[in-house]
Formats: structure tokens, sequence, C-alpha cells
């Protein structure tokens, strides 16, 4: 049986190391929050008393990390105690830099890694759906692929190290600029008169047809699924897109892109963490647009 370290227990990481364990792998978790540990515990997990001990015989390591300087940390305090043939995978989205960097470490030991930050929110983690963005070598991909299917709908291996990072902050690019845009547009909509739901009807299955507005729609109605229709709990936390849009400008600066919608959207996200919206869910943004007011 393989066995699993998983290091990073939080909203992500507990059900997709409860899915390694649904698979039939053998996973020892550890995460400094003690409610975390519990709760991997009823997942079925074993449990550790430290990153070192978890990762003490393991064939896979697997960290889920806030930032890149928590993933350099662990992996400073890890790899000399991981067997010397582990493989190394985070799925923490963090800094390309900082992902090079881990890579580096893990090859310095004579270790595979890949860099595999994940797209599906907490949703995605629950059901075993999320995309996984891998950088890494081929043979690192090869070994690390079956152990990301049982927490996988798709994988995507995006070139070498710190390409999966890079894939991921360009997506989220995207979405934080076109989630933006959809808020505008209903707002400018409800300004003429418009329904929400005859601006959906339109421009979900006509040009301006995206994610933004199909499958996570920012008003009530057109897509019941959507946090829009739960007063905006999260499924993908504003502070969270502001993290991933700050991710984009830094990458964008070091370079040499030019990104003006991103550094727009960075800034809009800014301010609404700023008004106390950090824990709101992203799509929210809409009532900023509107000045506050939830219609």
């Amino acid at each position: 049986m393989t066995n699993i370290a998983f290091i990073g227990l939080g909203n992500m990481g507990n059900p997709m190391a409860a899915n390694l364990v649904k698979a039939g792998l053998n996973v020892t978790g550890f995460d400094l929050m003690a409610e975390n540990l519990e709760t991997a515990k009823s997942h079925g997990l074993a449990v550790a008393d430290s990153a070192a001990d978890a990762v003490s015989g393991a064939d896979v390591v697997i960290t889920m990390l806030p930032a890149g300087r928590h993933v350099l940390s662990v992996y400073a305090d890890i790899l000399d105690k991981a067997p010397g043939g582990a493989l190394l995978i985070d799925s923490s989205t963090i800094d390309v830099d900082s992902a090079r960097k881990a890579h580096g470490l893990a090859a310095e030991r004579g270790m595979l890694s890949v860099d595999a930050p994940v797209s599906g929110g907490v949703g995605g983690a629950e059901a075993g759906t999320l995309t996984f963005m891998a950088g890494g070598s081929d043979e690192a991909f090869k070994l690390a692929e079956p152990i990301l299917d049982p927490m996988a709908g798709r994988i995507v291996h995006c070139g070498d190290g710190g390409a999966g990072q890079a894939a991921k902050i360009c997506n989220n690019m995207i979405l934080g600029i076109s989630m933006i845009a959809a808020g505008e547009a209903f707002v400018l909509a409800e300004k003429l008169g418009l329904s929400h739901q005859a601006l959906f009807d339109v421009a979900s299955t006509s040009s301006g047809q995206c994610w933004s507005i199909n499958t996570y729609c920012p008003v009530p109605g057109p897509v019941p699924t959507s946090p829009a229709n739960n007063d905006y709990q999260p499924g993908f936390a504003a502070a969270l897109m502001l993290k991933d849009l700050k991710l984009s400008q830094e990458a964008a600066q070091s370079s040499g892109a030019v990104t003006p919608l991103g550094a727009s959207a960075t800034q809009l996200y800014a301010l609404f963490n700023a008004a106390g919206e950090g824990g709101t869910d992203f799509s929210g943004i809409i009532n900023f647009l509107r000045g506050g007011e939830k219609n």
C-alpha cells in the first residue's frame, strides 16, 4: 500500500486527504490546528505530532499550505526526514519563484517533485473533482498522476517545475477579471430596467458567456447553486481571490508582462477586502460595485 504524508489539513486539505483514504491509500496527516487533526481522524487519517514525523516512511508527501514561505519552511524541515525516494507534491497556490525554489530543494536531495495547485474550491475537494495544474518533469508527473487521480476531475501537465503555479495564477487572473465584468454587466442591466434572468438568458448563450456567468452567476436566481443564492457564503472567499491576483501581479512584474486589467481587478478586490468582505464569496463584489447595496 502506498504511504502518503499530507501536511496542511485545512478546508481544502482535509477533504482531499479523505478522498485518498477512500481510494485505499494509507494517509498520515499533520496540521498546526488541533481541530483540523480531529477532523482528519474522522476521515480515517492517522495523525502525526509533527511534519517530520508525518513524512517518516512516506512514499509520497503532499503539502497544502497558505503561502510560498510556508512551503519552503516545511520542505527545509522534512526533506532530511523523508525517505530518499519519496515523491513531493505541493498543491498549495504560491508564487512561481517559491515553487521553483521548492523544486530546487527537492532536486538537491535527489527527489522528484511536482507543483500541482488546484481549481474547484472546497466543493471540488469534497467531490474529488478538482482540476490539478501540474508542473514538473515527465518522470515526476507520471508518478504523481495516479496519486492525484482520486482527488481529481482533471489533471493537466503544464510543463516543467513552476508551470502549474503559472497556469493557476493566469487562470485565476482571468476569473477575477471576468467576475468583475459580470458584476458590472448585471449592475448596468439593473439600472436599465433589464431583469437578471433576461440578461442571463442572453449572455449565457451568446458572446458574453463565461464561467462567471454560466456557472457562478453573481446574482440570485439564474444559477441556483451559485453563492448569490446563499447570501454570498464563500465557495471561494474574496481574500483568496485577492491573494491569487496579487500573485499574478508579482509574476507580471517579475516577467515584464503588461496586465492592466489584472492590476485593476487586484485593486478592486483589495478595496473589497478592506471593506471587511474578505470572508465573502468573491462573486459578492457585485455588491461593492453597487455601492454596498444588495439587490
